[in-house]
């Protein structure tokens, strides 16, 4: 079977990530290879280096690898811990598992929080332990960042990280502050700066509407000092070697130059848009998926409605029906892809992903597909899912009167 075989028409990725690549960062992406230390390139990168930060919503640098999302956790840890510290992690799904386990890999110990996967990260529980940690080393501290995944991609759980640095300023604690956005960034309201982060982690595939291929640093001047001190290996990773080399819009390796065509005109889209109406489009794609799952008499995995996802929605299967064996059908007959669940919950859920270049009609093709496939796969539901989306639609649209 050829690997681009699909049926005709247009193959609907509602995976919740890696989303669907617009046209005009195909077109930014299809050029020539240049000279990577040549003048077109230096002006390409200054930029995008300018460009990216206005999307992470910093004035602080933000470092850009040739690499997935996992290589960006990787920078974050290795530049700011040593071997031998202690991070607090809070276990809101998969992908906080498999962060935790790569500090465990590279000999930092973790204490993991939490582990219901349906609720956000929890501030007060954060601060108590930052207290107790302050406690018990009589005003020193074991604990020297606290990670937190913002939008867990696994559950669709999004955890208040404005509220989790409230909770460290409140317990006077000295921690570093580590988050993942990966499937937040550009498509749910996040602020590296008025939040007070110190090392922001992001990939290209998800709301910079991107092929995979490219992760991010962002970085406050705390996080940089604490860079200097860190003992822990890094030779690719090291953040001083890139900032030098990017001051003067270089790379001291050889960078991803397509992509990075392909970075700008995403920046420019985004910009253009506006954030806050990138974010109102996703929200507003968000509460009309979620209409589609409650019709359906379904149920969402997340169970606090104040930490809804905008980028994507986990719908959790009834009793004794596999989420595997559903998606295949809506694969197969409909050229759809929708999420798997993700180790605790596999075979449990389905996910659809609602983000990056996306808008009304593509939403109500793949929730028409969804509809469709849970007929012919004979899972219990109620219709008029679609209808009830398609009805906050137009009653949401920018046309719509208002009363």
């Amino acid at each position: 079977m050829r690997l681009n075989s699909h049926p005709s028409g247009r193959h609907f990725l509602q995976i919740p990530g890696p989303t669907n690549v617009p046209d005009r960062i195909l077109r930014a992406m299809d050029h020539p290879t240049i000279d990577h230390r040549g003048p077109e390139f230096n002006a390409l990168a200054k930029k995008v280096l300018r460009s990216v930060r206005q999307v992470f919503q910093t004035k602080q640098p933000v470092i850009i690898y040739p690499a997935s999302g996992t290589g960006a956790w990787e920078a974050a840890l290795v530049n700011t811990l040593s071997t031998g510290d202690t991070v607090l992690m809070w276990e809101t799904g998969h992908f906080a598992s498999l962060w935790k386990k790569m500090a465990d890999k590279l000999g930092i110990k973790s204490e993991f929080m939490g582990g219901d996967w349906r609720k956000p990260a929890d501030p007060a529980a954060i601060e108590k332990r930052l207290k107790e940690d302050l406690k018990e080393n009589k005003g020193g501290h074991a604990i020297k960042a606290v990670c937190i995944v913002h939008n867990e991609t696994s559950t669709g759980v999004v955890t208040d990280v404005s509220a989790v640095r409230q909770a460290i300023d409140a317990a006077k604690h000295p921690a570093l502050l580590l988050v993942d956005t990966i499937s937040s960034l550009g498509s749910i309201d996040y602020r590296h700066d008025a939040w007070g982060v110190d090392v922001t982690v992001a990939g290209s595939q998800k709301g910079l509407m991107l092929p995979p291929g490219l992760s991010f640093n962002a970085i406050s001047e705390k996080a940089l000092a604490a860079s200097k001190s860190a003992n822990t290996p890094r030779a690719f990773w090291n953040w001083e070697e890139m900032l030098s080399a990017n001051a003067n819009g270089w790379f001291p390796y050889t960078p991803a130059t397509n992509l990075l065509y392909g970075l700008s005109e995403a920046c420019d889209m985004l910009l253009e848009e506006g954030l806050d109406s990138v974010f109102a489009r996703h929200a507003r794609h968000a509460e009309a998926t979620r209409t589609a799952v409650t019709a359906w008499g379904l149920e969402i995995l997340c169970d606090d409605p104040k930490a809804y996802s905008g980028s994507l929605t986990a719908i959790v299967m009834p009793d004794g029906r596999d989420a595997d064996a559903f998606r295949k059908v809506a694969l197969e007959n409909f050229n759809l892809s929708l999420g798997q669940g993700l180790s605790k919950v596999a075979g449990k859920v389905f996910r659809i992903g609602h983000l990056g270049d996306f808008n009304d009609l593509m939403l109500m093709g793949a929730l028409s597909g969804v509809e469709m496939a849970l007929g012919l796969a004979k899972v219990p539901h109620k219709a008029g899912g679609v209808q009830a989306a398609l009805t906050h639609l137009r009653d949401t649209a920018p046309g719509a009167r208002r009363s």
